[in-house]
């Protein structure tokens, strides 16, 4: 952060000594002292020693309203009691079997319950994994090498699906830091929302498979909607190419069934994680019988896809899984959260039209995404799309001085959001909205006397 954003960050570094503190100490252990890129902030990051319901606490005493929610996985909000008690039965009984157990099938079978296109499920142990695990299988079935993904789509760090899931974008040129050329050439990234540009890469490169986020580019970012997908569906038909969700943010939280159950649609294989397990580490692969298929011994492939992986399916999350997607499975979680959300969007949208901010507030479901610089319309409406849905204008880069001053201030005031976006849980309430809104309006107005906006 420039140290002439003095409002923002004295204010920032008086109410966080301690972990700025810590900080300094993590520096000398991890790489940038953090364990994941989305926690980098400056001048640091704020830690965090609890956390329960809708809040978590710093390290400092203060109290936070978290929308974050375990970057997603904590539909049910933190600490959840019948979780929590699940683990720690399960904890008494043992961690690790390294042999098969009941509770693992009865967590698949709650996904099968739930996920229309669960015929076979197989844990992994995180979304990345799961998302590895579907382009691998989906390769082995069709005897096809190419794989395709909508740009700003993000399925995991993995080598084979992270180029082009982040911004700036640049078509001519998929480059990622640390991964080769050949793998480049097996991904074929095309704009979302272009059924036109879906087909011409299926005629021109006959893929595997496509892979999408079902409510569009970092988990909604930019809007993917039901007509897209049914076209999409058609399309994968037409051409046998596998459709593959990726419901790692959307399963179980937009729907009980994912954005699958939400619009009708089936995917041919779908990847799951974060509410999945309730909070604990956990991924898993589900789709149609026949494609897990190329999983099995003695298979019908004839060659048999390796997948060890010493967490899969482990007692800890399963327990936590279980007791998760059956508080879940009655979609009264999904639609408070939903609910919720959509007020916050409205409310967001008002303070900005008070203020003279050119921001807008977005998104659907349980997502709350944040537009500065934002010059159109402000309907000041929960469910409005801006910019007609413009990749190019919805996922750009923001200044590093706004982007780290809008984090700090907000949580100054009080509120942890997630870089631009926001997700909310079932422990949210009226006066979470109602402080949100106010912390938004005082650090609009920290960020006011800094001149950044």
């Amino acid at each position: 952060m420039a140290t002439n954003h003095l409002t923002v960050e004295a204010a920032y570094r008086d109410k966080f000594p301690q972990s700025a503190s810590l900080y300094e100490r993590g520096k000398t252990v991890f790489p940038s002292g953090i364990t994941h890129d989305a926690r980098y902030l400056l001048p640091f990051p704020v830690f965090v020693k609890e956390a329960h319901g809708s809040r978590k606490t710093s390290v400092e005493g203060h109290s936070i309203i978290d929308y974050w929610v375990g970057h997603g996985a904590l539909l049910l909000g933190h600490g959840r009691r019948e979780v929590v008690e699940a683990v720690q039965q399960q904890m008494a009984r043992g961690t690790h079997f390294s042999a098969n157990h009941e509770l693992e099938i009865e967590w698949g079978e709650r996904v099968k319950r739930l996920v229309p296109s669960a015929e076979r499920v197989r844990f992994t142990s995180s979304g990345t994994e799961a998302t590895l695990m579907a382009v691998r299988v989906a390769r082995l079935v069709t005897n096809r090498t190419k794989v395709v993904k909508l740009i700003g789509h993000f399925h995991g760090w993995h080598d084979q699906l992270v180029l082009a899931a982040y911004a700036p974008y640049t078509p001519d040129d998929w480059s990622m830091p640390g991964v080769s050329p050949g793998v480049v050439s097996d991904l074929v990234a095309v704009p979302p929302n272009d059924l036109k540009a879906i087909e011409q890469a299926f005629q021109e490169h006959r893929p595997a498979c496509c892979i999408l986020e079902p409510t569009g580019g970092h988990w909604g970012l930019v809007p993917v909607q039901g007509e897209y997908l049914r076209g999409l569906r058609e399309l994968c038909t037409r051409y046998d190419v596998l459709l593959i969700f990726d419901e790692v943010i959307s399963g179980f939280r937009v729907h009980p069934g994912g954005a699958q159950g939400h619009y009708g649609i089936t995917p041919d294989m779908t990847t799951m994680a974060k509410i999945l397990a309730g909070g604990l580490p956990g991924g898993a692969l589900a789709g149609r019988r026949d494609l897990l298929e190329a999983i099995e011994f003695g298979n019908q492939y004839g060659k048999k896809m390796k997948h060890p992986g010493t967490f899969n399916g482990n007692p800890l999350s399963a327990a936590a899984g279980c007791a998760a997607l059956d508080l879940l499975a009655d979609g009264v979680a999904c639609q408070q959260a939903n609910r919720l959300t959509g007020k916050l969007r409205q409310q967001l949208n008002a303070l900005f039209v008070r203020k003279s901010v050119p921001w807008i507030a977005y998104g659907e479901f349980s997502m709350c995404h944040i537009l500065p610089g934002y010059t159109g319309h402000n309907p000041v409406s929960a469910d409005f799309i801006p910019c007609d849905g413009d990749y190019r204008k919805l996922d750009r880069e923001q200044p590093a001085a706004l982007k780290f001053a809008f984090r700090s201030a907000l949580l100054t005031c009080g509120v942890d959001w997630f870089g631009w976006s926001g997700m909310t849980s079932s422990a949210h309430t009226e006066d979470d909205l109602e402080e949100t809104v106010a912390a938004f309006d005082r650090m609009l107005s920290m960020l006011q006397a800094d001149g950044l906006i």
